[in-house]
């Protein structure tokens, strides 16, 4: 375990607002792939000055400047002799073991903090408010599990569960539990997610998402994605995306796939491009040795132009702008669960959306004003929507602008920052007199 960034360099950078007759606030962000829904607010309070920062994650955790970051190792461990429903818990408890250590460190260092921000999923809070008993400790509260009405039992594919396994999903929530009782208020990304948790606690939780930078996702009518094998898109192609972090299940991969091939026989033109990795973040196991992306390209390829259709993997940032800004009809499919970014993103670069009509997304898409809703497993529907919107784009443009300015009303990053801020408890210190002004927050952001 060591420093990446030194806590004693972070104090003399300080220095300066130290002279001015500001006292420093000390936020300790605790996430295990920081910083993660963090970035914006790590950024702004860089911004307005007058704190010091410093982070606990696990090995992949990143480094911002300005902030002193803290990264674990947890080895391996067996834990086939816990108990079943017990099993996550083993294993967050291991983990929270080792942030611990990365309190102690901390407090060793002299660093105490005012503010913790915490996400609350994989065990990190648990040692939190025992190690510092004084700090105003905030939770990001990002799905909690249930066995109906969400994404379990949602896709008649998946797996059913028998009393066990939704008494084993049931215990997954325990550390989330343990953090909204220790937490002085909790943070969630949207509505629908805050509702996924107990009602007694939905007063603790206000609702401030990450937001999206409206400089930097915004369309681009010159801009080019190349493919693989050299043909360059624009945006007077027919262009087909679907992003996800990985292609599976949970994100309608399968469902995606099924509506191709009524899509390219009804637009020869149109190119399909797919990104997203091979990997399996949230779905059940693929078939033994294969991926979800094979599995179900597999199932449809006979049927399928592969000349058209392009996988192209995880993507670059500024690949995945262009992709986003070439995109003539963006397909967005999830569960009832955590609502991607990319879906707010692609919104923001005014693209034609096509998506799931699921709770999470009703959130943020209107039917037929600034994007068209599909049923989830209706693979004709999808394909019937993708196709007009390619055969009517320039009478669709109207359901991109009005995405835009979904996102310029209620996701703007300027907006959700200041709203995050607020719930961390930094707007209440402002007010106080002692920590940085309430003219220089409102500047930043």
């Amino acid at each position: 375990m060591a420093w990446s960034g030194s806590l004693r360099a972070s104090r003399r950078r300080l220095g300066y607002q130290k002279s001015l007759g500001w006292l420093s606030m000390k936020v300790l962000f605790v996430h295990n792939n920081f910083p993660a829904q963090f970035r914006n607010v790590v950024e702004a309070l860089k911004e307005i000055g007058g704190f010091e920062l410093a982070a606990i994650g696990a090995e992949g955790a990143q480094t911002p400047p300005g902030v002193a970051v803290l990264r674990y190792a947890i080895p391996s461990v067996d834990v086939s002799a816990t108990h079943p429903f017990a099993r996550r818990f083993d294993a967050e408890c291991r983990r929270a073991e080792y942030v611990l250590m990365a309190t102690t460190a901390l407090a060793f260092a002299g660093f105490i903090p005012d503010i913790i921000l915490a996400h609350c999923g994989w065990g990190e809070t648990l040692p939190l408010r025992a190690a510092f008993p004084k700090a105003r400790l905030v939770v990001y509260c990002e799905f909690f599990y249930r066995g109906e009405g969400q994404d379990v039992h949602f896709d008649p594919e998946g797996p059913r569960l028998g009393v066990d396994g939704l008494a084993a999903l049931h215990c997954k929530n325990a550390s989330s539990l343990l953090a909204l009782t220790d937490a002085d208020a909790g943070i969630s990304p949207t509505d629908w997610q805050r509702s996924t948790f107990p009602r007694e606690f939905h007063n603790k939780i206000q609702v401030a998402h990450e937001g999206v930078d409206l400089q930097r996702f915004r369309p681009d009518e010159a801009a080019r994605f190349p493919l693989p094998g050299g043909k360059v898109l624009t945006k007077s192609d027919e262009v087909v995306t679907f992003v996800s972090r990985n292609l599976e299940p949970v994100r309608g991969y399968h469902a995606f796939m099924r509506g191709l091939p009524e899509i390219l026989r009804a637009r020869p033109d149109a190119q399909i491009v797919i990104a997203g990795g091979d990997g399996n973040s949230y779905s059940h196991a693929p078939p033994p040795g294969r991926s979800w992306k094979t599995h179900y390209l597999d199932a449809v390829v006979s049927k399928l132009d592969l000349s058209r259709i392009h996988f192209v993997g995880r993507l670059a940032p500024d690949a995945y702008l262009s992709l986003l800004q070439v995109s003539s009809a963006h397909v967005y499919l999830t569960y009832p669960f955590v609502l991607s970014w990319s879906l707010l993103e692609a919104m923001a670069t005014e693209c034609e959306i096509i998506a799931s009509d699921t709770g999470p997304v009703r959130e943020v898409i209107d039917d037929q004003r600034n994007g068209v809703l599909v049923p989830f497993t209706d693979t004709s529907s999808l394909a019937d929507a993708v196709v007009q919107a390619l055969g009517g784009r320039q009478q669709h443009s109207e359901r991109g602008r009005a995405a835009r300015a979904t996102i310029a009303t209620r996701f703007d990053k300027k907006k959700c920052v200041r709203d995050a801020l607020r719930a961390i408890g930094v707007d209440e210190q402002t007010r106080t007199g002692n920590r940085a002004s309430l003219v220089a927050l409102e500047r930043a952001s």
